[in-house]
Formats: structure tokens, C-alpha cells, sequence
């Protein structure tokens, strides 16, 4: 499941910081993309619509990397 949303979370990053999905990886730190609050608002709004689970953005927006991230979502729904 885990690799189900990294996969989703860099589909929708691609398409907020206009790069190429292939340039995104589980290594890849949010703070190198330059997000603004709103990225991660989209972003946690596409997971819980993909997902039907709700993402605390402050919490989403603590995590480092893209695979931090989809490692929270994961536990998310593990509750």
C-alpha cells in the first residue's frame, strides 16, 4: 500500500511543482520542491479523496521526504 501512495503523491506532486514524475522518489525532500502550504493542501486532499482517510496537514506537512509521507498515509489507514 505504501508504494500505492508514494505513487499517488508523486502524480500530484509532478503536476504542482511542474517537473517530470520521473525527477520524484521516495528520497526526495519536500523542501527541494519549494512547497507552499497549499501544495500540501492539495496533495493530503488528493490522498483522502484516492484513499477515503483523513491526513492531518500539520502532521503531512512535518514529514521530510515524499516516502515519509506515504509511510504516515500507510499507518493512516493501518488504524
Amino acid at each position: 500500500m505504501e508504494e500505492k501512495i508514494l505513487e499517488k503523491i508523486i502524480e500530484k506532486g509532478s503536476k504542482i511543482w511542474l517537473v517530470d514524475a520521473s525527477t520524484l522518489n521516495a528520497d526526495t525532500e519536500f523542501a527541494s520542491m519549494n512547497p507552499k502550504s497549499t501544495h500540501y493542501s492539495q496533495i493530503t486532499t488528493y490522498l483522502e479523496d484516492e484513499f477515503d482517510v483523513e491526513v492531518p496537514f500539520m502532521e503531512f506537512k512535518r514529514q521530510k521526504t515524499l516516502g515519509d509521507a506515504a509511510k504516515y498515509v500507510t499507518e493512516l489507514l493501518d488504524e
